[in-house]
Parts: C-alpha cells; sequence; structure tokens
C-alpha cells in the first residue's frame, strides 16, 4: 500500500476482512480502540477556558466541538418555530374556507407561509447539517481545529443573530408575506410595506453573512488542515459531501446576497431594480433567485447524503459499492447545479428554445443520482443490515428521495411543468426532497449522539420515533400528490379535495409530535442514558471513532497521520501525553490503546491554541442593532417620530458595537493551528490566511458578478441603444482609475519596504495608500453631489438606480479597505509587519481585487 493512499482497498471489500476504511481509521480488526478507555470523564479547562457546564464557555467558546453543539440546538429550535406556523397552515387548511371564515386571517396566512419556508430553508436545514459538520469534519480530517477559530464562532452568532432578528420581525406590522421565493414585484413596500418585511429582508441577508463566512473557513480547513497521507480522494463520504457543499455554498449564496443587496436598497433607499414598472424587475429577481435556489436543493441534500452513506457503510459491515464513481457523481451532480436553474422558469417569458435546453440539464443532472442511489441499493444487498435508529433513518431518507425524484421528472418537463407549476404536486415534491434530507439528517443526529455526549440513547425509543415519523410524513404529503390540483399558498380549495386535505393535516400533527418522542429520548439520555464508548457501532471505521466519546478539547492524543497506511497519533517524547486536557470525554492516556501512539523526537502535539474569545458574539451583537435599525430606514431616512428615534439610536448603538468589537477582534492575541502538515492540493505550500484571502474574493467575484449582470439585463431589457449613460461625463471615473491604479502601486511599495524591513517605508507607502483611497472617495463624492443637483437620485429610475447602487457597492468595498488600511498604519508605525508582513499581503489582495472590479465599472458605466 502507497504511503499516501491509505485507503486503497477495493470497493467491495467487507469492513471484517482486516479493516479497510472510509477515510482511513483502522488498521487490523472492524472495532476502533479508543486511547484512554479507561479514564474518567472530567471537563476542560484549559488555560481558565470554562467547562461545558459553564454558560460562559458557550458565549466565548470557539472550538468546532462547541460551535457544532451550538448549531444544532439552535437550529432544532427554528425547526420547532417553523413547524408551529406549519400547523397553523394545516389547521387552516382543514377545509375549504372563504375569505371571510379563516381560522387566521388572510394576511397571516401569507405570513405563515412565507415564514414557514424560509425558516426551514435557511434557519433549519443547513445550520442542523452544519451543525454535524463543525462536530465531525475535523474530527474526521485529523484536524484539531478549524482553520479560522473565532471566524467560525462569528458563523454562529451572526446565524443566531439573523434567526432572532427575523423573529422581530412579527412584531413590526407583520413578517415578509410574499412567499418565501420573494418574487418580485411583491418584494418590494408597494405590495409588503411593513416595516417587518424590511427586517426579514435584511435578517436573510446577516443570515447569507454567516454562510459567507462558515464557507471561506470549511472550504480552508478541509483543503489545508488534513492530516499528513490523508490524500483529497480518500476523504470519509460525509467530509466529500461537506466540502462540495461548501463550495456550492461559496458561490450559490454569493448570487443570493446580490439580489438581497439589491433588495434592501430597493425597500430602504428606493431604488427601482424589481419595481413593478421595470420591464426586467420581475424576471431579475427570478434568475438572481433561482441561480441560488437550486444549488440550495443540493446544499440541504448533500450533507443528507453523507449521512446516507456513513450510516449504510457502519450498519451493513461493507464499504460503499463503486466508492469513487459515487463521489464523482457528487462532483458532476455540484457542477451541474448551476446550470439547471431555469427550470424554475418555464411559465416565463423565455423563449423555448432556451427552455429545452434547460430541460435537457434537468434530466442530465438525475443521472448522477441515478448512480449515487443504486450504490446505496446495492450496499445494503451484499451486507448484513443491522436495523439501529441510524439506518432506519437513513433508509427512510432513500425512499422518500426516490419518490421525491420521480415526482421531480413531471416538473422537468416543460410541456408537464405548465400543468403542474404552482400547484400542490410542487409541495409535496419539494417536501419528498427537501424533508428526505431532513429524514437522514436526523439519523445522523442518533449517529453522532454518542460521540457528542458520552452517552448512549434508547433504541426503542428512537424506533418508535422513526416509525411515528414516517407514518406522519406519508400522511401529510402523499395525500397531496393526489390533491395536486390546489393552488399552492391559497387557502381555499376545490370542495372534493377535502378528504385528501384532512389526512394531510392529520399527518402534520403526527409527524409534528413524532418530534417529541425524540426531544424526551435525547434529552433524558443526555444526562442518563447508558455511557458510550468511543466507538458504540461495530463497523464505524471513520476518524471520529478513534477517539473518546466526546473527544478531548484538541481531539487526538498526538498528532494524527496515515502516512503508513493506517491512523496513527505521533507524541513527542519529551511530553508522554502528560496533562493532556480532557473535555467532558476521556483522558488522552493511551497506554493501552490499539489504536497506535507512537513517541517521536518532535511532534507539534505539544502545541495548544487558545479556544476563546467573546468579539465574535459583541460583533454580531452590534451587527444584530445596526440591521434592526436599518430596518426602520424608507425612501433613504429614518422619517419622523418616537419610532424613528428608535430605530436611528439602535443604527447608531449597532455601529458603534461593530467598529469597536471589530478594532478589538484585531487587537486581541490569539493563536490557531496552523495546519498544512498534510496533502492540501490545490493549495499546497500557501496558508491558511492567504487561502481564506483567495476563497473570500471568489464569492465577491460572484456578488460583483450579480450586481454586473443585473445592470446589463436590466440595460437589455429597456434597449441598450436606447439607454442614456449616467452619468455624461467620463473625467471623474478616469481620475478615480488613476487614483486606484496608483494606490495599488504603493501597496505593493508596502510590501517590498516591509521586505527591507524598512519600518518608515512601510507606514509611508500605507498612508499614501490611504491618501489616494480618501481621494478616490472624495472625488466619487463630488461626482454624485453634482448628479443629485441636476435632480438624478437613486429612485429617479433604473439608470440612476443602477449606476448609484453598484459603484455604491464598490466604494463600501473601498471604505473597508481603508479602515483596514488605518489598522494597518498603526500597528506599523510600532514596527508591525517587518518579521511577519502577511497581513500586508493578505490587504494587497484585497485592495487588488478592488482596483480590479473598478476596471470593469469604468467602462460600463462612462464608456459603453
Amino acid at each position: 500500500m502507497s504511503e499516501h493512499e491509505p485507503d486503497a482497498n477495493t470497493d467491495d471489500r467487507k469492513a471484517t476482512d482486516g479493516g479497510q476504511t472510509d477515510g482511513g481509521t483502522v488498521s487490523g480488526g472492524g472495532e476502533l480502540a479508543v486511547p484512554g478507555a479507561e479514564a474518567g470523564h472530567d471537563d476542560a479547562h484549559d488555560h481558565e477556558f470554562p467547562g461545558t457546564h459553564s454558560i460562559k464557555r458557550w458565549l466565548v467558546t470557539t472550538n468546532h466541538k462547541d460551535i457544532g453543539i451550538l448549531y444544532v440546538v439552535t437550529s432544532l429550535f427554528f425547526l420547532v418555530l417553523g413547524g408551529v406556523l406549519a400547523w397553523l397552515m394545516r389547521i387552516q387548511l382543514w377545509a375549504p374556507r372563504a375569505a371571510t371564515e379563516t381560522v387566521i386571517s388572510a394576511g397571516a396566512y401569507n405570513q405563515a407561509v412565507s415564514a414557514h419556508g424560509l425558516l426551514m430553508v435557511f434557519w433549519f436545514l443547513s445550520p442542523f447539517a452544519f451543525g454535524f459538520a463543525n462536530y465531525v469534519v475535523p474530527l474526521q480530517i485529523g484536524a484539531k481545529d478549524l482553520a479560522f477559530p473565532r471566524l467560525n464562532a462569528l458563523s454562529y452568532w451572526l446565524y443566531l443573530a439573523s434567526g432572532l432578528l427575523f423573529m422581530v420581525s412579527f412584531f413590526q406590522g407583520g413578517t415578509f408575506a410574499g412567499g418565501w421565493t420573494m418574487y418580485a414585484p411583491l418584494n418590494v413596500p408597494t405590495f409588503t410595506p411593513d416595516v417587518g418585511a424590511s427586517t426579514a429582508v435584511l435578517a436573510l441577508t446577516l443570515f447569507v453573512a454567516s454562510v459567507t463566512v462558515s464557507s471561506v473557513n470549511f472550504l480552508t480547513t478541509m483543503h489545508r488542515m488534513r492530516a499528513k497521507g490523508l490524500t483529497l480522494r480518500n476523504l470519509p463520504l460525509f467530509t466529500w459531501s461537506i466540502l462540495l457543499t461548501v463550495w456550492m455554498m461559496l458561490f450559490a449564496f454569493a448570487a443570493l446576497l446580490a439580489a438581497l443587496v439589491i433588495l434592501s436598497s430597493d425597500r430602504l433607499l428606493g431604488t427601482t431594480y424589481f419595481a413593478m414598472e421595470s420591464p426586467a424587475g420581475s424576471l431579475l429577481w427570478t434568475h438572481l433567485f433561482w441561480f441560488f435556489g437550486h444549488p440550495e436543493v443540493y446544499i440541504v441534500f448533500f450533507p443528507a447524503l453523507g449521512v446516507m452513506a456513513e450510516c449504510f457503510q457502519t450498519f451493513t459491515g461493507r464499504r460503499i459499492v463503486g466508492r469513487k464513481w459515487f463521489i464523482a457523481a457528487m462532483v458532476l451532480v455540484a457542477l451541474q447545479s448551476f446550470v439547471v436553474w431555469m427550470h424554475h422558469m418555464f411559465l416565463t417569458t423565455i423563449n423555448l428554445q432556451i427552455k429545452t435546453l434547460f430541460m435537457i440539464t434537468t434530466i442530465g443532472i438525475s443521472l448522477p443520482f441515478d448512480l449515487m442511489v443504486f450504490a446505496l441499493i446495492y450496499t445494503m444487498l451484499k451486507g448484513r443490515i443491522r436495523f439501529t435508529t441510524p439506518f432506519l433513518f437513513s433508509f427512510g431518507a432513500l425512499l422518500l428521495f426516490i419518490i421525491g425524484g420521480i415526482t421531480g421528472v413531471f416538473l422537468g418537463a416543460v410541456v408537464l411543468d405548465y400543468e403542474f407549476r404552482g400547484t400542490y404536486w410542487v409541495v409535496a415534491h419539494f417536501h419528498y426532497v427537501m424533508v428526505g434530507g431532513i429524514t437522514a439528517l436526523v439519523g445522523g443526529l442518533y449517529y453522532w449522539f454518542p460521540k457528542m455526549t458520552g452517552r448512549m440513547y434508547d433504541e426503542f425509543l428512537g424506533k418508535l420515533h422513526f416509525g411515528v415519523y414516517f407514518v406522519g410524513f406519508n400522511l401529510l404529503y402523499f395525500p397531496l400528490f393526489v390533491a395536486w390540483e390546489t393552488p399552492r399558498r391559497v387557502f381555499d380549495y376545490a370542495p372534493g379535495l377535502e378528504p385528501w386535505h384532512k389526512v394531510a393535516t392529520v399527518g402534520a400533527f403526527v409527524l409534528g409530535l413524532s418530534f417529541l418522542i425524540m426531544f424526551y429520548n435525547l434529552g433524558k439520555s443526555a444526562f442518563s442514558g447508558e455511557p458510550a464508548d468511543g466507538n458504540p457501532w461495530e463497523y464505524a471505521t471513520t476518524a471520529e471513532w478513534a477517539v473518546s466519546s466526546p473527544p478531548i478539547l484538541e481531539n487526538f492524543p498526538g498528532m494524527p497521520t496515515y502516512e503508513n497506511g493506517k491512523l496513527e497519533f505521533l507524541r513527542s517524547s519529551s511530553s508522554s501525553g502528560a496533562g493532556a486536557q480532557t473535555d467532558g470525554g476521556l483522558a488522552a492516556g493511551a497506554s493501552s490503546a490499539l489504536i497506535p501512539v507512537r513517541e517521536v523526537e518532535t511532534a507539534e502535539d505539544d502545541f495548544h491554541a487558545d479556544h476563546a474569545s467573546v468579539w465574535p458574539l459583541v460583533l454580531s451583537v452590534g451587527l444584530f442593532f445596526l440591521f434592526l435599525g436599518l430596518s426602520g430606514v424608507q425612501d433613504a431616512s429614518f422619517g419622523e417620530g418616537m419610532m424613528a428615534n428608535v430605530y436611528m439610536a439602535s443604527a447608531a448603538l449597532g455601529g458603534a458595537l461593530t467598529v469597536g468589537s471589530l478594532l478589538s477582534w484585531g487587537l486581541e492575541p490569539f493563536t490557531a493551528f496552523p495546519g498544512g502538515e498534510g496533502e492540501a492540493w490545490p493549495f499546497d505550500g500557501v496558508e491558511n490566511g492567504k487561502v481564506g484571502m483567495w476563497i473570500f474574493l471568489a464569492s465577491d467575484v460572484v456578488l460583483f458578478g450579480g450586481f454586473i449582470g443585473a445592470y446589463v439585463f436590466t440595460r437589455v431589457a429597456f434597449g441598450w441603444t436606447a439607454w442614456e449613460p449616467v452619468p455624461t461625463n467620463p473625467i471623474p471615473g478616469l481620475m478615480n482609475t488613476y487614483l486606484l491604479l496608483t494606490s495599488s502601486f504603493t501597496v505593493v511599495l508596502a510590501l517590498v519596504a516591509a521586505e527591507k524591513k524598512h519600518r518608515w517605508g512601510v507606514v509611508a507607502s500605507l498612508v499614501t495608500t490611504f491618501l489616494l483611497g480618501v481621494g478616490f472617495l472624495v472625488n466619487k463624492g463630488i461626482e454624485w453631489n453634482h448628479l443629485f443637483h441636476e435632480g438624478l437620485w437613486l429612485s429617479t429610475n433604473a439608470r440612476t438606480s443602477t449606476f448609484f447602487l453598484t459603484t455604491g457597492l464598490h466604494a463600501a468595498h473601498v471604505v473597508v479597505g481603508l479602515f483596514i488600511a488605518l489598522f494597518l498604519v498603526a500597528r506599523a508605525w510600532r514596527g508591525a509587519y517587518l518579521e511577519d508582513n502577511r497581513s500586508l499581503e493578505y490587504f494587497g489582495l484585497y485592495w487588488h481585487f478592488v482596483d480590479i472590479v473598478w476596471l470593469f465599472l469604468f467602462p460600463l458605466f462612462y464608456i459603453l
């Protein structure tokens, strides 16, 4: 076996035949031994890091396992909230009702439909999956934490802040009521005028910020933090599913961010992108939303698919049949997911040739899924199934997904879509796919529950939960295929469909009540369940099962490595494991471990990172109040009255907290694990910070691409040649081009001065960069002021809206760069960056990107 191929066994070999693995953990025998299995369960106190029973621990933690648990618990809260809204909808649909005979008002029903969809798709599904990803992925790849622990904490707190902000929207005259897809022009104040609707849009924007932060972190970690000898192709299937999911998230959510920023501008500043009068508005939103929306289906389902693969392998005793083809199929789906979005738009005015093309791509994306489904089925046939709770939920998810896939074929055909679009056929199909994913993720919760808590759940109650859940789900959604003629988002329907809706309503309550069994089972078991071994599953072979349950604070009793073809832990001969921290799990002593712990002259297991910072929480609180304050803006003004003052004060408080916490973040000493020891293709030899910046800028390319695409789409809709450019004078734009190009040169000079250890050269170059950036903004301000005096404002027409908003987004990037430059100047003044100039290099990458974007915007708005 090759040194860098620890998992080169054939696809069909049994786990009992000598320990082949999925990602590689064992070298002999099917069961993993846990280092230090004889030690006790104690809480961690790493450099005064609070124990797990301390509330302070959960407010300041940056440890990936803690963040994972926070994600899981919080997402389940939003599941309950979304479920209650679903019950309200089903009560309303118990019988066909006139508008005057409703259980809840027509407006409240629209809010319930919209909020249910938004909560489930955004605040439950993906965060639930990423709770497991946070906890498990670093363990599976041999990392002691994520690459940027504070960013990981920030992603969670932004997620929580966005969810709380969405809940506030219910108390601001009503939340968004235009459907979870937020179609234009229903998404503009003309049709959804409540302040709560704007708050909901801003909450979703904050959620996307959380996703972007998390995406950068996970991609850097999975590409740069793998253990030695663990190659990309040998990653466990769950980690593979998360890797592809995060790549899709990076680009898909950037497109959604573009749409949400434009929509926020329409609602708060009065721009006219999506106005009813715009010939581009409704189609523009639909393109932007579904370019995100269809990859989102796979963003939700891929982690569930990874859970299914892990559970099928563990509980059949066999590796997935055709593993490399399974991975190839996932890669194909991830790539194809971005070229099928228009099948959601078959009822629009897009010409038939384009519709036919997207019908073909839709059929094409189903083929890799067929391969994955057959691989899972064949794995069951070749193995010996153990009908545990995790397997039952995974198998149930497969059945539901097959039904969802078959019924989706009807919607992928142009002619049939004309009939089914806008009916309950879509509702049933969508839920068989999405809740099919939830089903597998619930299986994942049972599967990793012993690892996360150190306790076993009650198997009988787990199986009872599955039975009630599966019956309730099918009682709820299968009748909707029969009652497909019911129009979506409408509470009135033909009387002949009433029996099917009554059955569906009963199913909704059965499904919802099934979760009470789960909450009771897991809640009780977390405190009084039978203690779990490090590996309670007989044939689990991934690395998280090679350590205690729950794992020690820094995961492993030494540095994990696969260099010899199997998992080993390297420990410095001088440390011999003394003082290894525990974290509610088992101690790191490993004298009796079957997983080898090999002593070497030097090893990085003596390196201990920081695990606590309060600033991610404070920053998220600041952004919560800032966005809450901005929700009160209408037509670029807070207006008058007491509430206007409240919103203004909230925005001011939030802005101050945001700026202060960012400054404190930058000054806080914080040590993270460097990584980069193992194979890191395609980022070999590139440090984590630079990789993270590249990945962030890749998402920013899509953000600006969305804005530029929106400008081009709008201009074509109005008539390219009939479009009168704003502004008419290109000279200010040309001057700004020279200013930014010169500022890029001075950033390079700062790097050169740092390499030569010339302190004042660094300071002078950064100050010059700052002054040139200020000159850009001053020149831009003079230009805008001139246009304002000509009567051209953001809300004047589509021409001014596109110019002011697109160049304003770029100017906001310049402002962020100037704040960073000031921070760098202050530190360079005290001699920083002469020994380590990486911060200057990262700033240079960002600043060059901002300058390059302007090179596209200048000809687009000033010349063409």
